[in-house]
């Protein structure tokens, strides 16, 4: 069979050309340290190396996302922290406040450091994070979330809070709004307030109280009316009269519906104190309380203490409400970092999945590198001898 001369130049080059680009290639992968530039090199390793990539960049994404939600946390934490010492520090000032041989003049000192306290609360409640962000107003960062007017503290924050996703099927809240940590608190024993009337001119002072029986407490608004200091009834918000006692004295406790609610002192004639459904208070509003009755000459020693012991209780549920928010967030930053511990593990495993199937073999490149070599020179050698077989150089 005869071959024509530019059908051999064309053969022999288009194998040179191939010899090549196959050296060039395995010259490339032993450079890059990797087999796979192209869904040509391995459609189907290129196709699964794809696929890790996607849950590597997820699984990255997560940690990125943990990493935020545990700043934030934090932040969210030592806030708290800070309050709750501000709180603790409040409740001093009003325990040392709840002494009746304190003048009016030193009540009212005692007042100015408690409103100090207060502005301290406002300005922790308002913090923000590294990025401007507020901490304490749910998906509406960009709003301060605590307003002062006169005497009123009001929440303008959202009541929804960021839900970062931290695992393939894990979201966490990345903090918690301003109105479940410093406003909805329930105030007096969580079941009932108690009060004393202000137009009350006996010593009597009415307690906090406790629930004795669940099953007897009957929810409403009840009055005790003091028709002597031994003598008292108690009704309920129809005028039904619920309880008679014709024989107290000071320190007893009193008892109707399954409450107990301590009394101390003596009332007079027509004193009347009041318990009702407990209701929500905020950190702010107690303080400021505290700080109305130290600042209200007209109200006598009874009446201060009686106040005065239910903002006590008051701080009490703050701090115990701060508390359980901040166990709660030690245990979301628990939660985080046991997800960036498994995506961590992860990203090791794909990596060395992606490895093994994008990596250079050196000793097979190695090897056939110098195969290539070896047949590329040969082709090129080949070529050479037999072009000089030729007549076409003579046809000039």
């Amino acid at each position: 069979m005869r071959i024509a001369t530019i059908t051999f130049q064309q053969n022999a080059t288009s194998q040179m050309n191939n010899l090549s680009a196959d050296l060039a290639k395995t010259q490339n992968d032993l450079a890059t340290g990797t087999r796979l530039h192209s869904a040509a090199d391995d459609p189907s390793a290129m196709s699964q190396v794809n696929a890790l990539n996607v849950q590597m960049s997820a699984s990255t994404q997560y940690v990125t996302n943990g990493n935020y939600a545990t700043s934030t946390l934090s932040l969210e934490e030592q806030a708290m922290s800070d309050a709750t010492n501000t709180l603790q520090s409040a409740r001093d000032l009003a325990v040392e406040a709840n002494n009746p041989a304190l003048s009016a003049s030193q009540r009212s000192d005692i007042a100015a450091q408690l409103q100090q306290q207060l502005q301290d609360l406002i300005s922790i409640g308002n913090r923000v994070d590294g990025s401007g962000n507020q901490i304490f107003a749910g998906t509406a960062s960009n709003t301060v979330p605590f307003s002062q007017s006169g005497t009123t503290v009001s929440y303008l924050g959202a009541d929804k809070t960021s839900q970062i996703q931290i695992g393939p099927n894990q979201r966490i809240s990345s903090g918690d709004t301003g109105a479940a940590v410093f406003m909805n608190i329930p105030a007096g024993n969580g079941t009932f307030t108690t009060s004393g009337a202000a137009a009350n001119t006996g010593t009597g002072s009415i307690g906090v109280g406790t629930v004795s029986n669940a099953a007897a407490w009957v929810p409403d608004t009840y009055t005790i009316a003091f028709t002597s200091p031994t003598n008292y009834t108690v009704t309920n918000s129809t005028g039904t009269v619920v309880s008679t006692v014709t024989n107290f004295k000071d320190g007893d406790a009193i008892s109707f519906n399954g409450v107990q609610i301590p009394m101390t002192g003596t009332p007079a004639a027509g004193d009347t104190f009041t318990v009702a459904k407990a209701g929500n208070a905020s950190a702010f509003s107690t303080l400021q309380s505290i700080i109305t009755t130290l600042n209200d000459p007209t109200l006598s020693s009874a009446q201060i203490s009686s106040k005065i012991g239910g903002s006590l209780q008051q701080i009490d549920n703050a701090i115990s409400n701060m508390s359980s928010v901040s166990a709660s967030v030690g245990a979301r930053i628990n939660s985080i970092t046991s997800s960036q511990g498994a995506a961590q593990a992860l990203q090791t495993n794909l990596t060395t999945a992606v490895s093994q199937l994008s990596d250079t073999d050196y000793a097979a490149a190695i090897t056939k590198l110098n195969t290539e070599e070896v047949s590329l020179q040969a082709a090129q050698e080949s070529y050479a001898s037999i072009s000089q077989l030729s007549l076409f150089k003579y046809l000039q």
